[in-house]
C-alpha cells in the first residue's frame, strides 16, 4: 500500500474531501466544511427522515441545527454561515465569489460586490444601490469584496461578536467563570444569574482572561497533528510489514514442497489466496483509518488557522471567545487520538504445518495447513496535554442547597456524575431514586428505582448504569432530554457497589465477597463477567471504583483499610496508597490529566495523587464534613462532592485551577 499522502501546509482544507475549501460553511462547534461536502453529509445523515431537525458534526459529533427549521434538508448547508475567516486565508486562486445574502433569502443567486459592516451582509450591485438609498443606512460603511477577501483583519472586524450556541441570533455578552461558559443575556438570566463569578464582557477586558492561551493551544494543536501523522505512519508501516510477511509465506511453503511437492502446490495457492484476502482487508481498514486521521488533521489545522487569525487580527473579545471554543475541542482531540492508539493492532502471519510428515499424503488439504492471522495490540506512549499536580489547586466556588422532592426521608446521595450537556445525576440511596439536575444544579426530574442505588456511571450519550445496593443488580437507564426511562436490568453474581464505564460496551464493578475478600470484575452489557480479580478487604464497606482515561488502570477504595489500591487490567497490583491522614476512603475520581482524587470520609479531606500515585496534595479547607461521593467534569475542570453530614442536601462545587 502506498503511504498516505498528507497535504503540505499551504492553506486550510476540508476534513471531508481533504481538499482546499470551496465556500467553507461552519457549524456551531467551529468545524468548517465545503458547502457541497456539508450538504452531502447532511443528505447521508437525514436520508428520508423528515422528522430530524439537526445533524451531527462529521468531526466532533456535536449536534447542529440550521437557522431556519422548516427549509428542506437539501438546502440546509446554505443555512449555515460562511466562514469568512477561512475564506480570506485561502490562496487567491481558490477563493469562491461570495453571493448576495439578500438575494439568497429570496431563493435567487447573484454575486456580491460589497459588504455592509453595520448590517454584516454581502450585497450584489442592485441590492447595494437600494441599500444606500435608505435613510437609515446612509452612514453605513461598505467594503468591497476585494478588500474583504484580501485582508483577514477586515474579516475579524466584521465578526466582532459571536452569537450564542443556545439561542440563535443572541450575542454573547457574559462569561460565567463557575461553569467556564460564554453566554448571552437569556442564558445569564435563566441559568447563570445565581453563579458567583460572572463577567460582563462589555465592561471587562477579555484579553486579560486568555493571556497567552492562543499560543499554547496552537502548540497543542500542532502536537495533535503530529500524533495523527505518527498514527498514519504506523498504519503504513504495519501494512508494508504485512505485505512482506505475505510474500515470505510462499518461500516457507516451497521448502516443504521438496518432499511433498504435489500436495504443497495446492497449499501454496491456498495460502496466497487467504493471505492476500486478509492483506487486502487490512489495507482497506488501514486506509479508512488513515482517512479518518487526515480528516482530524485538517479539522485541527482549521481550528489552528481560526485561532491564529483571531490571535493576530481579532479583537480581544474574539480572542477570548475563540480560545474558549478551541479549549473545549482540545481534549476531544486527545480522546480521539487515545482511542486510536488503544485500538492499534498488528497482524502477523504464520503457516501451521501438520505433523507427522510421514502421514501427510493421507491428510486432506484443510488438514495439511492453513494461514493463521494473529492480532496483537501495539503499546504506544502518547504524550498528553498534562497539568502539573502541584499547580492544580482545588478551590471551592459554591455550595448548592438542593430542593429535591423525597418520600420523607433525608436524602443520602451515594453517587454523583456529570451527564452530556453539563447536567448532573445523583443516586439517592435513602429514597430509592435517581435525581436529574440542570447545568446550574436545579432540580429537573426524578426516577424511582426498585432498590437502593449506590453508584452511577455514564455509558454513552443516552444511557447511564446504576448499581443497586445489596441486590446483585445493575439498572440501565436512558436519559433523553428531561425524561428518564428504564432500559434493562442486569443481574451479577455478587454484590456491586462501585461502578465505572470501561468503554466498548463494558463496565468495571467492585464489591465485597466474603472471608475478608473483595473483588473487581469486568462485565459486558449482558451482565456476563469477562474477568475477576480479588483483593484483601476487612468488611463489606468496599465502596467505589474508577478508571484512568485510557482505561488501563483500575482504582478501588477500601474503607476500613484506609487505602486506595491501583491495578492494571490484568489484575496486577501496581501500588497502594494508605497515608496516616487518609481515614475512611470513599469516593474516587480521575480528572482529564489522569490525576486521582480520593475522599477521606473520617479525615474530612481530599487527597490528590499523580497518575503513578507518587505526588500527594491534601485539601483540608473548604471540604464538607463526611465527604462521600465525587465526580469531575472532564472538560471544564469542575468537581462536585456530596456528603453524609447534617448538610447532606447540599452539593459542594469546586474549580480545579
Amino acid at each position: 500500500m502506498a503511504a498516505a499522502k498528507i497535504e503540505t501546509d499551504d492553506g486550510p482544507c476540508c476534513p471531508i474531501c481533504l481538499e482546499h475549501f470551496n465556500l467553507p460553511r461552519h457549524l456551531p462547534c467551529a468545524h468548517s466544511f465545503c458547502e457541497k461536502c456539508l450538504q452531502s453529509h447532511i443528505t447521508t445523515q437525514t436520508g428520508k427522515n423528515t422528522k430530524l431537525n439537526s445533524i451531527k458534526c462529521p468531526v466532533c459529533r456535536n449536534s447542529a441545527s440550521p437557522s431556519i427549521k422548516d427549509r428542506p434538508t437539501s438546502e440546509w448547508a446554505t443555512l449555515f454561515p460562511v466562514n469568512t475567516v477561512l475564506q480570506s486565508i485561502l490562496p487567491a486562486k481558490l477563493k469562491v465569489d461570495r453571493l448576495c445574502d439578500a438575494c439568497n433569502t429570496e431563493g435567487t443567486t447573484a454575486p456580491a460586490v460589497g459588504f455592509c459592516i453595520a448590517c454584516k451582509e454581502a450585497m450584489c450591485g442592485d441590492c447595494l444601490k437600494a441599500h444606500r438609498k435608505l435613510k437609515i443606512a446612509k452612514d453605513h460603511a461598505i467594503l468591497s469584496m476585494e478588500e474583504l477577501a484580501s485582508n483577514p483583519e477586515n474579516v475579524m472586524k466584521l465578526a466582532e461578536g459571536f452569537t450564542c450556541s443556545e439561542h440563535d441570533g443572541k450575542h454573547i455578552k457574559y462569561y460565567c467563570k463557575n461553569h467556564k461558559f460564554p453566554c448571552c443575556a437569556t442564558c445569564f438570566f435563566h441559568s447563570h444569574k445565581i453563579c458567583s463569578e460572572v463577567i460582563d464582557l462589555r465592561e471587562e477586558h477579555p484579553a486579560l482572561l486568555c493571556e497567552n492561551k492562543p499560543v499554547e493551544i496552537i502548540a497543542d494543536m500542532k502536537k495533535i497533528e503530529s500524533h495523527l501523522k505518527k498514527f498514519i505512519e504506523m498504519n503504513d508501516s504495519s501494512v508494508n510489514n504485512l505485505e512482506t510477511q505475505v510474500n515470505g509465506l510462499t518461500a516457507e511453503i516451497r521448502k516443504i514442497r521438496k518432499e511433498i511437492n504435489d500436495v504443497l502446490d495446492k497449499l501454496e495457492e491456498q495460502v496466497k489466496i487467504e493471505g492476500n484476502r486478509i492483506y487486502k482487508e487490512e489495507v482497506i481498514r488501514k486506509q479508512e483509518e488513515n482517512h479518518q486521521c487526515l480528516s482530524l488533521i485538517h479539522a485541527v489545522r482549521n481550528s489552528h488557522y481560526l485561532l491564529e487569525a483571531a490571535h493576530k487580527y481579532g479583537s480581544n473579545l474574539q480572542k477570548f471567545l475563540m480560545v474558549e471554543k478551541m479549549t473545549s475541542q482540545l481534549q476531544s482531540y486527545y480522546n480521539l487520538i487515545g482511542e486510536k492508539y488503544e485500538k492499534t493492532e498488528t497482524i502477523r502471519f504464520e503457516v501451521q504445518i501438520a505433523s507427522p510428515i510421514k502421514s501427510i499424503l493421507s491428510l486432506s488439504l484443510s488438514e495439511l495447513g492453513k494461514v493463521v492471522a494473529t492480532t496483537s495490540s501495539n503499546t504506544v506512549s502518547l504524550i498528553r496535554s498534562t497539568r502539573p499536580l502541584q499547580d492544580c489547586h482545588v478551590e471551592k466556588v459554591d455550595v448548592i442547597d438542593l430542593k429535591v422532592p423525597t418520600s420523607g426521608y433525608a436524602p443520602y446521595y451515594s453517587g454523583v456524575t456529570f451527564l452530556p450537556g453539563d447536567r448532573v445525576m445523583l443516586a439517592d440511596c435513602t429514597n430509592k431514586q435517581c435525581i436529574l439536575l440542570s447545568s446550574s444544579y436545579q432540580f429537573i426530574t426524578s426516577h424511582a428505582l426498585t432498590g437502593q442505588p449506590w453508584n452511577i456511571c455514564v455509558l454513552d450519550d443516552q444511557e447511564v448504569a446504576v448499581s443497586l445496593y445489596n441486590q446483585n443488580k445493575i439498572q440501565i437507564l436512558s436519559v433523553i432530554g428531561d425524561i428518564i426511562r428504564p432500559v434493562r436490568m442486569l443481574t451479577t453474581k455478587y454484590n456491586c457497589d462501585g461502578i465505572a464505564a470501561a468503554g466498548k460496551g463494558k463496565m468495571v464493578v467492585n464489591g465485597y465477597c466474603d472471608n475478608n475478600k473483595s473483588q473487581w470484575s469486568l462485565i459486558n452489557m449482558g451482565g456476563d463477567i469477562q474477568c475477576t480479580h480479588q483483593y484483601d478487604s476487612t468488611d463489606y464497606r468496599d465502596n467505589y471504583i474508577a478508571l484512568n482515561r485510557m482505561r488501563t488502570r483500575v482504582y478501588v477504595s477500601v474503607y476500613n483499610m484506609n487505602s486506595l489500591l491501583c491495578f492494571d487490567m490484568d489484575g496486577k497490583k501496581l501500588f497502594t496508597y494508605s497515608p496516616d491522614d487518609l481515614r475512611g476512603t470513599m469516593g474516587i475520581a480521575v480528572d482529564r490529566y489522569d490525576n486521582i482524587y480520593i475522599l477521606g470520609y473520617n479525615s474530612n479531606n481530599i487527597h490528590q495523587l499523580s497518575p503513578d500515585g507518587s505526588v500527594q496534595q491534601v485539601v483540608n479547607t473548604g471540604v464538607p464534613r463526611c465527604p462521600w461521593a465525587i465526580c469531575i467534569h472532564q472538560s471544564k475542570d469542575i468537581l462536585i462532592i456530596t456528603n453524609n453530614s447534617d448538610e447532606r442536601t447540599k452539593l459542594y462545587v469546586y474549580q480545579l485551577k
